[in-house]
């Protein structure tokens, strides 16, 4: 266990272990971003996949989630170590996801169902690894301090790395990559070795980290997932970012096929992510200042509205032009950093809750279900904007075959890229209204029994 003589109060953490925990951010934003922008188009264009099978592959390797992250999840509520619960089996996923991860855009010798399958293979692999290190890493915000707002402010400090990791992510990795084998091998081995660097950075980092959590872990898997299914705040503040994330997902899988059939300029997915990101870097006090003026709630609500309405206005790009179309995104992105920041400061606030009531220490499996499910979300975005593209009739092809795309396609990469995340996301609004953990909940909770 961590002792306690490296944590001076329950309630603060110090800015050592803040940007010791916040550099693992790296990892869930570029291991999430990469795959769900580039991965679809690298099989359809580079290896010659089929778009529905494409969508198809990133998505399957998502059931193995369900398994492996509740696992770790529990593994990781059990772990004694001198290195804490948590810290073990960031290590194990630090070594596996980026040997994995550069593997998965090598640009193996094959095309087809042949490449696809390779694809799907290693994308396992590296799905284990990131099990290893996210499901772990994600539950120690709420074990670092009981208050309820100092939360927010701590993953502030991750937002901040998560926006930086995104702009890499989406700047840097397509203009690496462009649309060649070697291209995307180079991409892969770079941002390889950039998971490698930011998570042994973060598990250094988070050596002092506090433990204000439960000691005693819950005995049995099926007690940890019972709780997970009978928590109601749990429940609707996982089907709420289950929405914002397949929104987010099917505009991320979308943004390369945006820039180069709507606004016939490939180089625009990198200026687009920067429209996307950018607000993230910048208004992320606002958002903290919001969630203590409106509740984390009412926070989360105008977040949803703002990305909806930013996805929607972008329909209408082909009126209006490229110019139009950034600044759409730039809407939408001052909405998804609110859901970005208090998705995650909310489920601390429900692993935190539920430890408070419960008395036993089972973070580890709500975080392993949350991610398996954020992971099958995200990529269920990829494969709903590839069946977009073969509703439309998109054509697949590789550099040395170019097709012309019908116009049913081309209306297909807008309206899959707008309407269709907009319309989900107004779903994660409303479901929004049914989470009721507030602060004056937390605080009954978390207050000590009358003597």
């Amino acid at each position: 266990m961590i002792s306690p003589a490296a944590t001076p109060t329950p309630l603060t953490v110090s800015r050592g272990v803040r940007l010791g925990y916040a550099v693992g951010s790296f990892c869930t934003a570029n291991f999430s971003a990469i795959p769900g922008l580039l991965l679809l188009i690298y099989m359809t264009d580079v290896l010659a996949v089929p778009a529905l099978l494409a969508g198809i592959i990133v998505f399957l390797p998502k059931a193995w989630d369900l398994v492996i992250n509740t696992l770790v999840g529990q593994w990781s509520d059990r772990t004694v170590s001198r290195w804490g619960p948590r810290r073990p089996w960031m290590l194990a996923g630090s070594i596996i996801l980026p040997l994995s991860f550069g593997l998965m855009f090598i640009g193996p010798p094959l095309t087809g169902v042949p490449a696809a399958l390779f694809v799907g293979v290693v994308f396992v692999v590296a799905a284990t690894g990131y099990a290893l290190y996210e499901v772990p890493y994600k539950a120690m915000p709420a074990e670092m301090t009981s208050d309820y707002h100092e939360r927010t402010s701590l993953l502030q400090w991750r937002m901040v790395f998560v926006a930086i990791a995104i702009a890499m992510s989406g700047i840097l990795a397509p203009a690496i990559a462009g649309k060649s084998v070697e291209g995307y091998r180079q991409m892969g081995l770079i941002f390889a070795a950039v998971l490698l660097v930011s998570m042994f950075g973060s598990f250094f980092g988070t050596a002092r980290a506090p433990f204000t959590g439960q000691q005693e872990a819950e005995g049995t898997l099926r007690g940890q997932l019972a709780a997970a299914r009978t928590s109601k705040p749990f429940l609707w503040l996982l089907a709420l970012c289950s929405a914002q994330t397949l929104a987010a997902g099917v505009m991320l899988a979308g943004a390369p096929y945006f820039a180069a059939y709507t606004l016939k300029n490939t180089g625009a997915t990198s200026t687009l992510f920067a429209a996307l990101v950018g607000p993230m870097l910048v208004t992320m006090p606002l958002w903290v200042w919001l969630a203590r003026r409106l509740d984390k709630r009412g926070a989360m609500l105008l977040s949803g509205v703002l990305f909806s309405a930013g996805a929607l206005l972008a329909v209408a790009t082909p009126l209006f032009g490229a110019l139009y179309a950034h600044l759409c995104v730039v809407l939408v992105g001052v909405g998804y950093a609110g859901l970005q920041l208090l998705g995650f400061s909310m489920l601390a606030d429900v692993i935190a809750y539920d430890g408070a009531v419960s008395g036993k220490r089972r973070g580890g499996v709500f975080t392993g279900l949350w991610t398996a499910v954020e992971s099958a979300v995200q990529a269920f975005g990829v494969t709903v904007y590839g069946a977009a593209l073969t509703i439309g009739g998109f054509i697949s092809s590789d550099p040395a075959n170019p097709v012309t795309q019908p116009a049913s396609a081309l209306t297909a990469v807008i309206v899959g890229l707008t309407v269709v995340p907009a319309l989900i996301a107004l779903a994660g609004v409303i479901m929004t209204l049914k989470y009721d953990l507030s602060a004056e909940r937390m605080a009954r909770a978390t207050a000590p029994s009358p003597s």
